[in-house]
C-alpha cells in the first residue's frame, strides 16, 4: 500500500470501531445505567489510553509535563466539555435508537470539529477551504436526510424499543445537542497536538505520539463522566445492583468492550490522522464519522431497527450515499491543502 493511502486506510480501520461501539449501550440491564457508564469510561478514557500510550511513548509524563501549559489544559478542558456530549449521546440511544442517533450525532459533530481546527489552522484562505466547506455542507445534508427517514421510520414502523410521539422528539433534540457537544473531542485533540509533538521529540514516532494527546484530551473527558456517574450512584443508591444468574457481570463485560472499542477507534483515527500531516483533524474526523455511520446503520438493520420501514430505509441510505459522497471531497480537500 503507497504511503499516500496508509492514513485513508487506517481511518477506515478506526471507522469499524466507531460504528460498532455503540452496540453495547444496549446492554446495560440489569447494572443500573450509572454503574454501567462508569466501567465504559474508566476503561475507555483512562485505563485504555494509559496503558496504550504508556507502552508506546517514551516517557509520557514527561513529554505531557513538557508540553505547553495552554495546550495541555484546553485539550483536557475540550475533553471535560466533551463528555457531557457523550453521556447525552448514551441517552439518545436509548430514545430513538442506534441508527438515527449515530446519522444525527456523527454528523454534526463531524461538520464542527473538522470547521473549528481548520478556521484556527489554515483559515479561510486555504487554497483548501472551497473543498472542505463543500465537504462540511454536504455531511450536514446527509444528516438530515438520515435524520428524516429516521422520523419516517417512527411514524410507520412497529420496532420495539424506539421512543414515539414526544418522547421521540426529546431523543431528537437530545442528540442534536450531543452532536453539538461532541465535536469538541477533535477539537480538544487538535488543542493537544502540542504534546503529542512533544512526545515525538521525546522518540515516540509519528503515529504513535497522538496518543499522548489523547491521554490528556480523554484525562478531561473521564473527569466530567466520573463525576456524573458518581452523583448519580450516590443519589439513586445504585453502587450495587443485584446480581441475576450471572446477568450482571455479562453487563459488565459489555461496557469493558464498549470501552475498549470506543478508544480503538480513536486510538487509530489519531495514528492515521498524523500521518496526514497539518490537515489531519480537518480531513479525517468527518471521514472517521462519516465512515461509521454506515457501520452502525448495517448492525442497526441486522438488529431488526428498519424492519417494516423499506421506504425510509431508502431514504436512509441516500443519507449514506450523500455522506459517502461528502468523504470523498473532503479527502480531495486534503490534495488542495497548499496548492
Amino acid at each position: 500500500m503507497s504511503d499516500s493511502l496508509l492514513p485513508f486506510a487506517i481511518v477506515i480501520l478506526a471507522s469499524f470501531f466507531q460504528g460498532t461501539f455503540g452496540l453495547g449501550m444496549k446492554r446495560v440491564a440489569p447494572l443500573a445505567w450509572e454503574a454501567w457508564w462508569l466501567i465504559y469510561a474508566a476503561v475507555g478514557m483512562l485505563i485504555f489510553p494509559f496503558l496504550w500510550a504508556g507502552v508506546t511513548v517514551p516517557s509520557l509524563g514527561g513529554a505531557i509535563a513538557g508540553a505547553d501549559r495552554a495546550a495541555v489544559a484546553l485539550g483536557a478542558l475540550f475533553g471535560f466539555l466533551w463528555g457531557v456530549g457523550g453521556i447525552l449521546f448514551g441517552l439518545s440511544v436509548s430514545y430513538v435508537g442506534i441508527s438515527l442517533t449515530y446519522g444525527i450525532v456523527m454528523g454534526l459533530a463531524g461538520a464542527v470539529g473538522s470547521l473549528v481546527p481548520f478556521v484556527r489552522d489554515a483559515g479561510w484562505n486555504s487554497s483548501a477551504a472551497p473543498y472542505v466547506l463543500l465537504g462540511v455542507g454536504a455531511m450536514v445534508l446527509g444528516v438530515v436526510v438520515v435524520a428524516w427517514a429516521g422520523w419516517r421510520r417512527d411514524r410507520t414502523s412497529q420496532v420495539q424499543g424506539i421512543a414515539k410521539g414526544s418522547r421521540f422528539t426529546v431523543g431528537l433534540l437530545i442528540a442534536v445537542l450531543s452532536g453539538t457537544l461532541s465535536a469538541l473531542l477533535n477539537v480538544g485533540f487538535s488543542f493537544a497536538l502540542p504534546v503529542a509533538r512533544a512526545a515525538e521529540s521525546a522518540g515516540a514516532n509519528a503515529r504513535n505520539s497522538s496518543l499522548a494527546a489523547w491521554v490528556v484530551v480523554l484525562g478531561g473527558a473521564f473527569l466530567m463522566n466520573a463525576a456524573y456517574c458518581a452523583f448519580l450512584l450516590f443519589r439513586n443508591r445504585t453502587w450495587c445492583t443485584p446480581a441475576a444468574s450471572g446477568s450482571s457481570w455479562s453487563a459488565a463485560g459489555w461496557a469493558v468492550l464498549t470501552g475498549l472499542l470506543w478508544f480503538a477507534a480513536l486510538g487509530v483515527y489519531g495514528q492515521g490522522a498524523a500521518l496526514m500531516g497539518a490537515m489531519g483533524p480537518v480531513i479525517g474526523w468527518p471521514m472517521l464519522l462519516g465512515l461509521a455511520l454506515i457501520v452502525s446503520n448495517l448492525w442497526a438493520i441486522r438488529s431488526g431497527e428498519w424492519q417494516g420501514a423499506a421506504g425510509p430505509m431508502r431514504l436512509m441510505f441516500a443519507g449514506i450515499a450523500i455522506l459517502i459522497a461528502a468523504c470523498a471531497v473532503l479527502g480531495y480537500s486534503n490534495s488542495r491543502q497548499g496548492a
